[in-house]
């Protein structure tokens, strides 16, 4: 079998232990001191921590390619691309825009599942941001496309990707909203809150449908109010739905990501990059959704100052936390890992290194760069 010998190895509930992993058929088979099991060893830098692989569930794009783009090739290009960040598995992240192009790149994301290509990380499926948000709210999201939440116009989108749609970001204070978070829940599909105007009455009344998520906390949202906690506020006030957030240090202030943290359960806070296709190029011009973007010292921005997204890494995401916010390490990485996996519900097969478990890895150094991505028990990116 492949493995790691004499290897610091975080082992959720346990801490960051030294170890022998080996893996065989994309499955760890065992983990402990005896070293007989592997007969193929996966060399890593000795200060090196080997850890969970990243789970992105709110990327576009990166490396000139987005989700949008409706191509197998454009899925593919970003799938190479976020594995230098340690990323072993993402959603494929829509944005709100035409019928037509959504369709294209929900078969895109069928076309590229039934090819299961073994280089890349893996795409779990589609994160549908849009077209269901409020025009208060749209942030880098062209106003024309924005749509009535619509069972129908859902099903439509869900059955073009192969049923692959695992969440949709809407406003659920927006007519017909309660209908489809119901139909959302019924199916499995985490109804998540993003681009809203939601108050609390609204985020709890959602909540009793079955919302569970709230897309990329405090940006594109009803702000926190002493007579109204709206959507950020109600996020930190019910401990059953999770939070995204973008900890580039940009789009949140320290001071902002430590209240959420310090608000939440420590498994309801999720780490994304909300990344778009400039992620891993130069500064200069790009696009998002047929939107000119400037990207210029870490950010990226529409013509009109609004956020387009980010250029973050998800290895410098955990970074952030560590060294800017004080958050423990092992607790940013569940954060990247084993959070999001029970998010999607697929925490029994990714999200901790455990026996039975899909042999899924990043290998970090001590400065939080990536040597080593690992994806069903295969290198796919090395430094």
């Amino acid at each position: 079998m492949k493995g790691f010998v004499n290897a610091n190895v975080y082992i959720y509930g346990k801490g960051i232990i030294k170890t022998n992993v080996a893996f065989e058929n994309d499955v760890i088979k065992y983990i402990g001191e005896n070293q007989k099991f592997i007969t193929e060893i996966i060399p890593t830098p000795q200060d090196a921590v080997i850890l969970p692989g990243f789970i992105d569930q709110h990327i576009h794009g990166a490396a000139g390619a987005d989700a949008m783009d409706g191509t197998v090739e454009a899925l593919s290009t970003i799938a190479g691309a976020v594995a230098k960040e340690g990323t072993t598995s993402f959603l494929a992240t829509t944005m709100t825009q035409s019928p037509e192009n959504i369709l294209k790149a929900m078969k895109a994301v069928k076309d590229y599942k039934k090819a299961n290509p073994k280089t890349g990380a893996e795409v779990l499926g589609v994160h549908l941001e849009g077209p269901f948000i409020s025009k208060k709210h749209i942030g880098a999201q062209p106003l024309e496309y924005v749509a009535t939440p619509s069972i129908e116009v859902f099903d439509k989108y869900n059955n073009e990707s192969g049923n692959a749609i695992k969440i949709v970001s809407l406003a659920p204070e927006e007519e017909g909203a309660e209908q489809l978070i119901k139909h959302l829940k019924d199916l499995n599909v985490v109804a998540s809150a993003g681009h809203t105007d939601a108050g609390y009455y609204d985020i709890e009344k959602a909540i009793n449908c079955g919302l569970s998520n709230i897309t990329h906390t405090y940006n594109a949202q009803k702000g926190v109010h002493h007579r109204e906690v709206g959507t950020a506020g109600s996020a930190m006030l019910f401990d059953s739905l999770n939070c995204e957030a973008i900890c580039d240090l940009i789009h949140l202030s320290v001071p902002a990501i430590k209240l959420l943290i310090k608000n939440k359960p420590h498994d309801k806070f999720t780490l994304i990059t909300d990344s778009m296709r400039a992620k891993h190029l130069s500064d200069g011009i790009s696009e998002l959704g047929g939107q000119e973007v400037i990207v210029k010292n870490g950010e990226a921005r529409l013509k009109n100052g609004a956020l387009a997204g980010s250029i973050l890494k998800m290895n410098d995401a955990i970074k952030n936390l560590v060294l800017s916010c004080g958050i423990k390490f092992t607790d940013a990485v569940d954060f990247a890992t084993i959070n999001p996996a029970k998010n999607l519900s697929i925490d029994n097969f990714v999200g901790t290194i455990e026996v039975g478990k899909k042999a899924n890895f990043a290998i970090l150094d001590q400065e939080f760069n990536v040597v080593l991505t690992v994806r069903n028990g295969n290198v796919i990116y090395k430094a």
